[in-house]
C-alpha cells in the first residue's frame, strides 16, 4: 500500500508538470476558471501547476514517509503496537498524506521554502542514487561469491560463470561501439568522444585490477563476473548521460544548422510528445519503484550496515536473491490483520527493517521531486520534455558513473589498503 500511495503522489507531480494536461483540463472541464477561482489557486489554476508545485506536494511525501520512520525505528518485532499501526489503519494514513500534500500549499514565505528546500532534495536525491550504487557492487559480489561456492561441487557453475561473463563483455563492448557510432561526429562531440575512451578505459581498468594477483591473494572470490556487471552498468549510465546532453548544432555544406550528437532516430522520437510523456513517465514509475522496493529488504539493508552471510553458508542457485528452500520453512507463519497478510519470521527481528523501508521512501519522494522538475533546470522543466537533454541530468549521470566505479574500486583494493582490518564482501 505505501508503494501505491507513493505512485499516486508520483502520478499527481507528472500531471502538475504536463502543459498537455494542463491544457485538456482547461478546453474540457466547465467553469475551470470560476473553480480554480473558489479554491483560491489562481485564475487558471497557476498554483496547482508547474515546479512548485510539485516541490509542495513532495514535502508533504516526504514529511509523512520521514514521520513514518522516526515512529518505526527499533521495532523487533511485527506484533508491537507501532508494527500494528505500520500494517494497517491504510484509510487514516491516506487521509494524513493528503493533508500534509495539501498543507504544504499553505507554507508561509513561499520563495525561502522553495530555495531551501530544493538543496534538501538534490541532498536527498544524491544520497538515494548513492544507495542504489552501493547495493548494485554488493549485488555483484554476492552474485559471484553464490556461483563461485557452487563451483566446488559442481563444473557446471564454472560454466555458467564463463557464459555470463562473456555475455556481459560482449554486451559491455556493443554498447561502447555503437556509442561511439552513433553519438560522435568527425566536426564535434568532444565531450562525447573523451567520455566514451575514459568510461571504456575504467572498464578495461577496472577488470585487471580485478583479476590482479595481489587482489586475489586477499579476496579469492574476486573474479570477472563483478566488472562485467559493473562494466555493463557504466555503459548504461553513459549511455544514458549521452541521451541527456543537449545536442549540438553545426552548419553543414548549404549553410544549414544540423544537430549533430545524437542518433536520428531519437531526433523522429523528439517529435512526438504524446510518446516522450507516456514514455518517459512509464521509465520513471518502473525505475524508482523497483529501486524502492528492492532497496528496503531486510538484505539490502544488512548490506549497507556491511552485514553479510559467510561463503561457506552459500547454497548456489540461478535466482541466488531468494531464498533457499531450507530457509522457507523457519519459524513463520501468517496472520491477516487490518487487510494485510504480516509474515512472523523473527529470528533476526522483524521480516524486514520498517524504519529502513521508510527513509528509502522518503529519500524516493525527494528523487522524484528533484527527476521531475529536471533537478537545477526547473524552471523550464515539463513531463512532455522529459527526454530533452539538460546539463544538470547529464553531470548527474556522469558522477553516478564515477562514483559506481570508485565504490567498486574500493571493495577490491580496501583490504589491501587496510590489511588488519576485516573485510567481508
Amino acid at each position: 500500500m505505501y508503494a501505491l500511495y507513493f505512485m499516486l503522489v508520483t502520478i499527481i507531480c507528472c500531471v502538475m508538470m504536463s502543459t498537455t494536461v494542463a491544457n485538456e483540463m482547461k478546453t474540457h472541464i466547465p467553469f475551470y476558471k470560476q473553480m480554480c477561482k473558489s479554491i483560491q489557486a489562481g485564475e487558471m489554476c497557476e498554483k496547482l501547476v508547474g515546479y512548485s508545485a510539485v516541490y509542495k506536494v513532495c514535502f508533504g511525501m516526504a514529511c509523512f514517509f520521514f514521520l513514518f520512520f522516526l515512529f518505526t525505528i527499533k521495532i523487533n518485532s511485527s506484533k508491537s503496537c507501532r508494527a500494528y499501526i505500520h500494517n494497517g489503519f491504510w484509510l487514516i494514513k491516506l487521509i494524513l498524506l493528503a493533508a500534509m500534500c495539501s498543507g504544504a500549499f499553505f507554507i508561509p514565505d513561499q520563495d525561502t521554502f522553495l530555495n531551501a528546500w530544493r538543496y534538501v532534495g538534490a541532498t536527498g536525491g544524491f544520497l538515494f542514487i548513492a544507495i542504489q550504487l552501493i547495493l548494485l557492487v554488493e549485488f555483484t559480489h554476492k552474485w559471484n561469491k553464490n556461483w563461485t561456492a557452487g563451483a566446488k561441487h559442481k563444473q557446471m557453475w564454472n560454466g555458467l560463470l564463463a557464459l555470463v561473463t562473456l555475455m556481459l563483455y560482449s554486451i559491455a563492448v556493443a554498447a561502447l561501439v555503437l556509442m561511439a557510432l552513433f553519438y560522435t561526429h568527425s566536426e564535434g562531440c568532444m565531450y562525447n568522444k573523451v567520455l566514451i575512451g575514459v568510461h571504456g578505459g575504467l572498464c578495461l581498468f577496472v577488470s585487471l585490477v580485478a583479476i590482479s594477483p595481489c587482489v586475489q591473494n586477499r579476496q579469492p572470490h574476486s573474479g570477472l563476473l563483478q566488472s562485467g556487471v559493473i562494466s555493463c552498468y557504466v555503459m548504461y549510465l553513459t549511455f544514458s548521460a549521452l541521451s541527456s546532453k543537449p545536442p549540438e548544432t553545426i552548419l553543414d555544406e548549404n549553410n544549414r544548422n544540423i544537430t549533430i550528437c545524437v542518433p536520428e532516430f531519437s531526433q523522429d522520437l523528439h517529435r512526438d510528445e504524446n510518446l516522450v510523456t507516456g514514455l518517459g513517465t512509464t521509465i520513471l514509475f518502473g525505475c524508482i519503484l523497483y529501486s524502492c522496493l528492492t532497496s528496503t529488504t531486510r538484505a539490502s539493508s544488512e548490506a549497507l550496515r556491511g552485514i553479510y552471510g559467510t561463503p561457506e553458508s552459500e547454497v548456489a542457485r540461478c535466482c541466488f536473491c531468494c531464498m533457499p528452500e531450507g530457509d522457507a520453512d523457519a519459524e513463520e507463519h501468517v496472520e491477516k490483520r487490518g487487510g494485510q497478510s504480516v509474515i512472523y519470521d523473527e529470528k533476526k527481528g522483524t521480516v524486514y527493517s520498517y524504519a529502513y523501508f521508510h527513509f528509502v521512501f522518503f529519500l524516493a519522494s525527494l528523487y522524484v521531486m528533484m527527476t521531475v522538475t529536471h533537478w537545477f533546470h526547473y524552471e523550464s522543466a515539463q513531463i512532455e520534455k522529459f527526454f530533452t537533454g539538460t546539463w544538470s541530468i547529464f553531470w548527474i549521470k556522469m558522477a553516478s558513473c564515477w562514483v559506481c566505479v570508485c565504490l567498486y574500486l574500493w571493495t577490491l583494493i580496501a583490504p589491501l589498503c587496510c590489511p588488519t582490518r576485516e573485510f567481508s564482501v
